[in-house]
């Protein structure tokens, strides 16, 4: 079945641009080329946005505080990835965040990224803590552009932690785009940058193929 989505400059000044939809996987995919992305359900409905300006990294552009770098140095954590890829994005639904109350996570959303990571394309970046799952990230990697999608953390540091590592990974496959969706000081502080939707949807559909 093909899906085709408005242009994204149709988008409301919020960054909604369509309601309805579903989680095939061929839905998804074709979201994430055009710079699209689910961010909740409501009454049943999925509501899909592309955010003007847009929160992105560029890998060489990464950075680490000397706070993090001793993180690092004291090898507290563990870095792995997708080796509990359910158990993040169950992670990432469940462990309450500052500034956000409930999660937009929902079972069918996790059924269909599992999907999404069975099929090789959904990745979990995992941090882990004397063998404990204590932070973590998931998201979409096509072609050279990683669609980061949520993170959580149980220890201090553990999501900066997993962040670094992954991006410090995906440098090393030729990766040239992570994508953000929304500007946050903990992004921010690992330097991402927003630049104008149009931009990132026409880098987005070069090198998501």
């Amino acid at each position: 079945m093909n899906y085709t989505f408005p242009d994204p400059e149709l988008a409301d000044e919020d960054g909604l641009l369509a309601v309805g939809g579903t989680f095939d996987p061929e839905c998804l995919l074709e979201a994430y080329r055009n710079g699209i992305f689910p961010w909740f359900i409501e009454n049943g409905l999925i509501h899909w946005y592309s955010l003007n300006p847009r929160c992105v990294l560029f890998p060489d552009h990464l950075k680490v505080s000397k706070s993090m770098k001793q993180v690092f140095r004291k090898k507290e954590f563990e870095f792995t990835l997708n080796q509990a890829f359910p158990a993040v994005i169950e992670a990432c639904k469940s462990v309450p965040r500052k500034d956000y109350s409930g999660s937009w996570i929902s079972d069918e959303f996790v059924n269909a990224y599992i999907r999404l990571h069975e099929m090789g394309y959904a990745h979990s970046a995992e941090c882990w803590h004397k063998g404990d799952l204590v932070g973590g990230l998931y998201g979409l990697k096509l072609g050279v552009v990683f669609f980061g999608e949520s993170m959580f953390s149980i220890k201090p540091n553990a999501s900066k932690f997993a962040f670094i590592s992954l991006v410090e990974e995906l440098k090393k496959q030729g990766l040239q785009l992570i994508d953000c969706q929304q500007e946050t000081p903990h992004l921010m502080s690992l330097g991402a940058e927003l630049i104008p939707r149009s931009t990132f949807t026409s880098m987005v559909r070069n090198l998501s193929k």
